[in-house]
Parts: C-alpha cells; sequence; structure tokens
C-alpha cells in the first residue's frame, strides 16, 4: 500500500482544509471586487491573512501541549469556518481585514496541527512517501476546487456556506478515527540573525518568494479579472499557476542535486523573470501559457531555498532552519499582497508582474554575489531534494534525511 492505512484520516481532513483554503483565496479576492472594496483593500487584506499565518505558526505549538491535536485542530476549524461566514453576513472593509486575520491563523494553525499528528504518527519507511502524498493531496484538491467560484458563482452566499462547510467537514475524519494524538510538538526557536548568517541566499530567497508568490495566491485573480478574465477563466488561470509548479517542482529539484543549488536557483529564478514579463504583455488568448511557465519556475524556488540551507545547515538546525526560513517567508507574504494591489491600483495590471520580473532579478544579481563569497557545496555533501508545502514546519523534521 502507497501509505499506512492509519494516516488516510489525517490525510483526508488536510485535503478538505488545503482545499478550501485554496479556494477561498481565489474567491475573496473576487468577491471583495464586487463589493466595491478597491485593490488596496484587496492587498490589505492578503496582507492580514498571513498576519495571522505568523501568529499561529508561533502560538499553535503551546495550544497543543495544553489541549491536545484533536481540541486544537477543532477549534481551528470552528475559527476558520465562523470567520468564513463573517465575511458574508457583514459587508464591511474593516470586518474582511479582521476575519481575513482569523482565516489565516485557522488555516495555519490547522495545518500545523494535523502535520504535527502526521510526523509523529509515521514510520521511518513511510516518510518520503509521505511527503509525496501530501504534495498530491495539496495539488488535487487545491486546482479541483477551485472551480467551485465559477460552480457557485462569486456573489452567491453558497460559495462561502460551502466553503464553511468544508472547513466542518474536515473534523469528520479526524474525529471519527481510532488516532492516538502523539506527543506534542515542540516549539522551533526563531533566531533570525543565525538562520540569516548560516544561509543568505536562502533567507532572501524566501523573503523574495513572499513578496512574489504571496501577492500572487492573494492578488492574482484581481490582475486576472484586470485583464478581462471571467470566472471560469480566473479559476483556470489560478489552477494552473498552481499545477505548473507542481509538474516542474521534481525536474528541478533532481537537476540541483547534481549540479548545485545556487546555479539552478538563478535559472529558476531567470525563468520566472522571464514569465512574468511574458505576462506583463500577456492577452487574455495568451495567459494561459505564461501563467503555467510562472508557476513551473517559481514555485519551486521555496523548496530549492530549503535545500541549499539544508546543504549548509548541521542535522540538529534542521528544525530551526525551517522554523526561520518559514517566517522569513510570511514576513515577506505579508507585504507583498499590498504592495502589488497598490501598483495594480495606481498603475495598471501589467505592474503586478513587471513588479515580479524585478523582484527575481534582484534576487538572481545577490546570488551572483553570494556565489564569489562562497564556494557551492559539493555533490556528495547535498542532501536530496525535497519539495515542501508552505504550510507550517512539522514536516520538515523528516524532509532533509529522505529519498523523494
Amino acid at each position: 500500500m502507497l501509505i499506512k492505512p492509519t494516516l488516510l484520516p489525517i490525510l483526508a481532513s488536510a485535503g478538505l482544509l488545503l482545499g478550501a483554503n485554496g479556494y477561498l483565496l481565489t474567491l475573496i479576492p473576487l468577491r471583495a471586487q464586487s463589493e466595491g472594496f478597491g485593490e488596496t483593500v484587496v492587498g490589505l487584506m492578503g496582507s492580514a491573512y498571513f498576519v495571522g499565518f505568523i501568529i499561529a505558526s508561533i502560538g499553535t505549538p503551546a495550544l497543543i501541549r495544553r489541549s491536545g491535536h484533536i481540541r486544537v485542530f477543532g477549534s481551528y476549524a470552528a475559527m476558520a469556518a465562523i470567520a468564513t461566514l463573517v465575511l458574508v453576513l457583514l459587508t464591511d472593509p474593516v470586518v474582511w481585514l479582521v476575519g481575513r486575520l482569523f482565516n489565516g491563523m485557522a488555516f495555519a494553525g490547522a495545518a500545523m496541527v494535523l502535520e504535527s499528528w502526521l510526523n509523529g504518527l509515521a514510520g521511518a519507511n513511510d516518510r518520503a512517501r509521505l511527503l509525496s502524498v501530501y504534495r498530491l493531496v495539496d495539488l488535487c484538491m487545491v486546482t479541483g476546487l477551485q472551480f467551485l467560484v465559477p460552480a457557485l458563482g462569486p456573489e452567491s452566499f453558497a460559495v462561502f456556506a460551502v466553503a464553511a462547510m468544508l472547513f466542518c467537514f474536515a473534523l469528520l475524519p479526524v474525529s471519527l478515527s481510532t488516532l492516538s494524538s502523539p506527543a506534542p510538538p515542540g516549539s522551533p526557536s526563531l533566531r533570525l540573525g543565525m538562520v540569516y548568517r548560516l544561509s543568505p541566499v536562502a533567507c532572501v530567497g524566501v523573503v523574495t518568494i513572499g513578496l512574489t508568490n504571496g501577492a500572487f495566491r492573494t492578488v492574482g485573480p484581481v490582475f486576472a479579472q484586470s485583464i478581462g478574465l471571467g470566472v471560469e477563466e480566473i479559476a483556470l488561470f489560478m489552477s494552473l499557476g498552481i499545477a505548473g509548479g507542481a509538474v516542474a517542482q521534481y525536474p528541478i529539484g533532481w537537476l540541483s542535486d547534481r549540479i548545485g543549488r545556487r546555479v539552478v536557483l538563478i535559472g529558476a529564478t531567470a525563468g520566472a523573470a522571464g514569465a512574468s514579463l511574458l505576462l506583463a504583455s500577456s492577452s487574455a488568448g495568451t495567459v494561459f501559457a505564461a501563467i503555467a511557465l510562472f508557476g513551473g519556475f517559481s514555485l519551486p524556488l521555496y523548496s530549492l531555498s530549503v535545500a541549499h540551507a539544508n546543504d549548509i545547515a548541521e542535522p540538529s538546525q534542521f528544525l530551526e532552519v525551517a522554523g526561520g526560513l518559514a517566517l522569513f517567508y510570511a514576513l515577506g507574504a505579508t507585504l507583498g499582497p499590498l504592495a502589488v494591489a497598490t501598483l495594480i491600483e495606481h498603475l495598471g495590471a501589467p505592474s503586478f508582474f513587471v513588479y515580479t520580473a524585478i523582484l527575481h532579478t534582484c534576487f538572481i544579481a545577490f546570488v551572483v554575489y553570494r556565489m564569489r563569497q562562497r564556494a557551492e557545496v559539493p555533490r556528495p555533501k547535498r542532501r536530496r531534494f525535497i519539495g515542501l508545502l508552505r504550510t507550517s514546519t512539522q514536516l520538515y523534521r523528516r524532509a532533509p534525511d529522505e529519498e523523494p
């Protein structure tokens, strides 16, 4: 069997959680614009979501130690459902900003609970397969549920109600199972200065990815709508961006295992910058190929950055490095949506991907500079590339030592 049966309830709950959150990320900008909130407010909502993400990432381990996995997961699932329904009941920008903050907290906290649970229950022989299956669940649910937005209509009550139902439904597999709670996770240290000194390239890389990909996930639908795409086409646009990254991640990672992380980082970042310029000049007819290319080059950059840091770190530092890089990413993702939304409001939709092209080009320059300061890690000392989700640090402790 691909994975142990005892892990299936957690994977089912994770799929529902990931899918519901992924389709909300597409729905919220579209509904906010139809309510007349404007691009800057949409950007602020994306930033609020990642502020909540940071709060939960720091505070959830202590909650699990105090109350246990299932109680904390139930609380976060309820928080996600309530925050989602409040958005449709009270159409006010301030309420939506607070709601998105709680959505970010709920998703990050619930994901941390589930990933900690998986981490505790998976056996040594399941670890690599677990990461692969988890990524497959994420890809299928997030891309598939995007199409609920056009099916139900972004202006309906039902589209929010279904999201809330999915968050509640995510409770059922784990609460009705016979799973026992593992030992609670520890809180990773957050010595950001140490992580930066260990790998400046990885830190600057994940901040750049937060500034660009974080903005794509939260403000991308605004760009798509601004160039004239309909709701069905917007769902396809977002799905292709996600699927492109999933398809390209392992070939790019395989290449980095053989010719060096920073060389591949430069190549993939250049590809993302080129795809960004193509998107900035795209019409509705060519945008789908361009966004698939953008996702294919840009989404693997996070895992490449983490892999580069792990090549340098000692095994005892893996979890701390993962936690620090996740926080660096979230800090970038907090700023990115507001920056992009402001650019779109004042300079038009093409400015979004001009912005991403500039940031990716700056990152290339930084990597080239760092290559002159430190030699590449020799191939025998490189740890095998692992594709990672940007949800929590709980699965990272298994990732560096495993084959994909």
